[in-house]
């Protein structure tokens, strides 16, 4: 069963490369408070994203009792929940614990959502089809893939971002020169990068007709499977994701748009993870003016941990990283938002018993000072509990994440008020 946990305390940093472990004096902890979500029993793979006039879009993937899936989209206004309408539904899609759909909403008022789809015939063939709807989710676009029909492989971990006001910018995780090598798997211990057998990471941005109007190769060689992330500056979209060098380094990188030119890849850290396979675990940004904040999860002194870093420059350079988290018990899967003067950072971590504890993390702009929540402990084990996601809204930290009732997962969510 969850438990909503209202105790907190406060840890402080050391200085550069900081260990985030150390605990102050008590404070006010910290208001805990289930958040009822509309999602079924047996639904899984949520997003939550927040509008531009502050709504919250919640989605979620549901069987249909049929061995199809249906995509289903409901909007927190004015606090309730609006009828859930469906996205898409099909026996095709493609259900990968981390690897999950998402909605977006542009200022135009505009909604947009993607999932993936079977394109066949191996099981990794598999495809991101992208959908927009101008009437509030009522209908939506005809489905079309980002990437050229008829690409073996597999395409996905997809981050949205605001173009303008009424274009959608989108980036993803491309596996057309990995499958034109003869390599259509995700890396497993085994890797040949002759003859450019890496996944890529790509991007595209999309017109008022949901018709593509550029696209790119930003990094010829990720991680297979890493979740990727993206955030605005005032000096464009930024875009971080888990390179893969060719020794193996698994560290977080970084690209920045102007609108025209993309820039190089460059390392937030160079960690110098060396890991041969795909953890997962990708990074997480947000940007307000020309700051930059990242966090990333890496074993590269062979335990668990959680850095952050931040640039004062649109992610041109960072400073020294800090540690939130690091230990056996830290789990990762992060999340990050801004709540005015803060950042808010969540993981998963292990508890002594094999479960799941939902960590709330507050600091201010430098990563110093932070408030630590235990939101939730989790009846779910291993990949059960997917991806846990937050956005802030009405002075308050709004999470959603996986749990199960014995073998049947649910959506389930909680409100965090800080003092």
């Amino acid at each position: 069963m969850l438990a909503l946990l209202a105790l907190a305390s406060i840890v402080a940093c050391t200085p550069a490369k900081r260990d985030a472990e150390n605990t102050a004096p008590a404070a006010t902890p910290p208001v805990v408070e289930p958040w009822t979500l509309p999602a079924p029993a047996g639904a899984a793979q949520p997003d939550l994203v927040a509008a531009p006039d502050g709504r919250l879009l919640l989605s979620w993937l549901e069987p249909t009792g049929n061995e199809a899936l249906r995509f289903r989209l409901s909007q927190w206004k004015t606090h309730a929940w609006t009828p859930p309408v469906t996205i898409a539904e099909g026996d095709d899609f493609f259900r990968n614990w981390a690897d999950t759909p998402h909605v977006f909403a542009l200022q135009d008022g505009s909604l947009w959502a993607h999932w993936l789809r079977s394109t066949g015939p191996s099981r990794m063939d598999y495809g991101v089809d992208l959908v927009r709807s101008a009437d509030g989710g009522t209908t939506w676009t005809s489905p079309q893939l980002v990437h050229p029909a008829g690409t073996p492989g597999d395409h996905g971990f997809v981050t949205f971002w605001p173009q303008s006001r009424d274009r959608l910018g989108i980036a993803w995780l491309d596996s057309r020169q990995k499958a034109a090598a003869g390599h259509t798997g995700h890396d497993g211990g085994e890797h040949d990068h002759a003859g450019s057998a890496a996944m890529m990471l790509r991007a595209a941005t999309y017109d008022t007709q949901a018709k593509q109007t550029g696209e790119w190769p930003l990094d010829v060689s990720t991680c297979d499977c890493c979740t990727t992330a993206s955030a605005v500056t005032d000096r464009g979209a930024v875009v971080v994701y888990r390179g893969r060098s060719h020794d193996e380094i698994r560290d977080t990188r970084i690209v920045r748009f102007d609108g025209e030119r993309w820039t190089l890849p460059r390392d937030v850290h160079t960690d110098g993870w060396r890991i041969a396979g795909c953890p997962v675990n990708g990074p997480v940004v947000v940007a307000k003016g020309s700051r930059v904040w990242v966090a990333w999860y890496t074993e590269a002194e062979g335990v668990p941990e959680l850095r952050a870093a931040r640039s004062d420059d649109a992610g041109d350079t960072f400073g020294e990283p800090v540690t939130l988290a690091k230990g056996t018990q830290v789990l990762g899967r992060l999340a990050l938002a801004l709540a005015g003067d803060h950042l808010l950072a969540s993981w998963l971590e292990q508890t002594p018993d094999e479960r799941q504890s939902l960590v709330l993390g507050r600091y201010d702009a430098a990563w110093t000072q932070p408030q630590r929540a235990e939101v939730a402990t989790l009846s779910a084990r291993g990949r059960a509990s997917g991806i846990p996601r937050m956005q802030w809204r009405d002075d308050a930290a709004w999470l959603a994440w996986v749990d199960v009732d014995g073998e049947l997962p649910r959506v389930v969510g909680a409100r965090v008020v800080f003092p």
